[in-house]
Parts: C-alpha cells; structure tokens; sequence
C-alpha cells in the first residue's frame, strides 16, 4: 500500500505539470536521453532549462490587478486510503471587487470535481469574497457528493477494536457567512449551513448495531454566530499574522430531520510567522464540541484534508474533538516547495471521559507546487498511530494549504 502511494505521488506531481490552461508548452526532443556521465551545459541545453523554468514559475506572477478574474485550471490523480485513486479537475481563481486597490487582499474563488475507481464522486465550489477596504466578507460552500467509506462504530475504543463494516456516506451541503468588521482585524458575522446526510447500502446488519440505536439518515439547518480576529495576509496561504476563531451553532429539530435541539462550539487558534528566506512556520490549534444528543452523522472526526493528514476520516470520531498541529513550509525552487508538519488529536465523548492516554500522533511530509500566486497544489503524505501492528497512512491532494 505505501508502495503504490509513492508511485501515485510522484504521478500526481508529474501530471499536473502538464495540465495548466495556459498558451505556453515544453519542446521535448524525443532523441534526448538520460546519460551517466557529465557533459559541459552548452547554450542549447541552457536554453531548454530555461524554458522549463519559466513553465514552472511563470503562472505565479500575480495578475489579480491587471484584470477583473485571474483563472488556472489543473486536473490530478491523487490517492489515500478512503477514496483509493481519484482524477479530480480543480479551477481557482483571484480577484478584486475594486481592482484598482491591490493593498488589499484579493478574494478567492475554487471549483472542484471529483470521482474514483471505487465509486467516489464530490462537487463543489468554495471561496471568499474580500469587499471594498475588507470592512465586510461574504464565505461561502456549496458541495454534493456519495462516498464508500468503512465504519468501525463511534468512540476511540470502537476504531481500535472493531471490526469495518462498509456503507455509502451521501452529503448535500451548503454554507453561507457573512462578516462585517467592527474595528481593526476584528470581524462579528453570522452563517447559516444546511446539511442532508444519509447512509445506503450498508453491507451487514452489524452496522445497525455499531449505531447503538441511531439513525441512518439526517438533515440540519444550523444556525451560527460567528467572532474572529484575522491578521492573516493571505487567507488560503498566509505567511505571517493571527487567526481566531470562535462559532456558537444552534440545530433547531423544528429545521430538519433530527430528533433533538442540538448546539455545537468551535474554537480555531492558528498562528503563522516568517522564519528565514522562504520558510514559514504555521501552528494550528483546533476544538469541536458538540451537545451530547448530537446525530453520529454530525460528530466531530478525526483525519481528512485539514487535521491529522493520513488518518481514515472518520474511523477516530465522537462527539468532541482537539487537535494540534505545527508545520513548517518552505520554498526550494522557483515555485516549488516542501512541508514538513508533526501534532496530536484526541476524540472524546464528554469532558468526564477525556483520557490523555487516547492522544494519537500525526506527522508527515508534502510537496507543494504554487501554480498561481500564493496559491498551491498540496500533497501530502501523512501518518498516525499503529493498530493491530499497522502504520495509518495515506496520501492527500489538495488546493491552498492545510490551515
């Protein structure tokens, strides 16, 4: 399994350097071969490096003031071990609502779709919009999905014991914020998200049990008031400043399919600061805490894109979740990149039954490939604990940075 995930990274990062929208291409002499033995760099050869070179850096050139909407488009296989291999089209594009004022921000915008071997498929749109002088900003998400995922039941103890049992995880999702800004980098909003969640072909009835008497299907409106202070300088990829984050959610069971009124805290503390000459050091703090009639389809997890890479999504999931995660990025060449990140996670049920002894550690490495201004294509390639004598890992493709 580690075998094929390295032959899918080094795949991923050689497919999309060939799959930009732009004008400009490589020549590529099919006689060239590769040759253990030095040879003097003529003016020929010095002239193809050049060509590279400027194919890997040329698209980071910021355009987001020279006109209305900068868009690149890339396609990539990825792989981990929840989605097996996956082709996915990703688009992003920058902006500004004034462009004639670059000292502020730009807004963002990503597009993406996609679908696996196994079954998998995602579609969706996420971006944030930075109005004039950043006094107010529009978040939102939309996305649809079906996913195969494996279950092993909820609760630390239940993903180290169990048994998975497989089913389909189908989402609809929406979410809209909106923020105004009451004094310097302070910013009061409100959000409003919509969630439909259920599962289907469940291949035993041991599943039903895993459950201890839930359901199989929900659906939420949830209800967000929303306090964060953003120092950040670049929201998608921030080399220096401070974020955090505070949001109080309320579940009316008048607004959806579930049987309780259910609430839920989060906390996000992230920090980012310029270490020498293209290094940056990013440290994230997070927190999800949800009321304890909660629907499973709504716990908090462990794993994924964001918080504890390589881990299954989901298999390490309860009510309540921390994490903590410190990475330090930095640039190799033109517009290439390295990662390197290390923390710790912990699920839990109620504050009674936290046990230190259930952290689970979370390290890894990745490459990175800024196709477009501080924008990047992320692999990661991340690990966890052992169970049962295995190492958890797996390999992650993504937009924009981690956190």
């Amino acid at each position: 399994m580690r075998f094929k995930g390295v032959i899918t990274f080094v795949s991923i990062l050689l497919f999309t350097f060939t799959a930009r929208a732009q004008n400009d291409s490589i020549l590529v002499n099919g006689r060239d071969t590769i040759r253990y033995t030095y040879t003097p760099i003529t003016t020929e050869s010095r002239a193809r490096l050049g060509k590279i070179s400027n194919h890997l850096g040329q698209s980071v050139t910021s355009k987001s003031c020279d006109k209305k909407f900068d868009f690149t488009f890339v396609v990539a296989p990825s792989y981990s071990n929840s989605t097996s291999l996956t082709i996915g089209a990703m688009a992003a594009g920058v902006y500004r609502i004034d462009e004639k004022e670059c000292t502020i921000q730009p807004s963002t915008v990503s597009i993406f779709a996609n679908a696996s071997i196994i079954g998998v498929y995602n579609v969706g749109i996420d971006g944030i919009n930075i109005f004039k002088d950043d006094k107010n900003r529009l978040k939102y998400r939309l996305s649809f999905g079906s996913n195969p995922l494996d279950f092993w039941g909820i609760g630390y103890q239940a993903a180290k014991e169990n048994s998975p049992l497989q089913y389909r995880s189908n989402k609809r999702q929406i979410e809209v914020s909106y923020y105004r800004q009451i004094i310097d980098n302070l910013y009061i909003g409100a959000r409003v998200n919509f969630d439909y969640i259920y599962c289907t072909k469940y291949t035993s009835t041991l599943f039903l049990d895993y459950l201890n008497g839930e359901k199989t299907l929900y659906s939420a409106t949830g209800l967000s008031l929303l306090l964060e202070y953003d120092t950040r300088d670049f929201i998608p990829n921030p080399y220096r400043g401070v974020f955090i984050g505070l949001q109080g959610m309320f579940r009316p069971k008048a607004l959806g399919r579930i049987e309780y009124n259910c609430w839920r805290v989060n906390l996000n503390v992230a920090y980012y600061q310029k270490l020498w000459r293209g290094g940056i050091l990013a440290v994230d703090l997070y927190g999800e805490f949800n009321s304890r009639h909660t629907p499973w389809l709504f716990n908090a997890q462990l794993g994924g894109q964001n918080r504890m890479r390589g881990y299954y999504e989901g298999r390490f999931s309860d009510k309540n979740v921390v994490t903590f995660q410190a990475e330090i990025r930095q640039k190799v060449w033109q517009n290439i990149g390295v990662a390197a990140w290390g923390g710790v996670g912990n699920c839990f049920a109620t504050i009674e039954k936290f046990e230190l002894s259930h952290t689970l550690p979370n390290y890894g490495v990745g490459l990175r490939w800024e196709f477009k201004e501080r924008v990047n294509l992320r692999l990661d390639y991340g690990f966890g604990c052992r169970v049962g004598g295995k190492l958890i890992n797996g390999l992650l493709v993504s937009i924009n940075e981690a956190f």
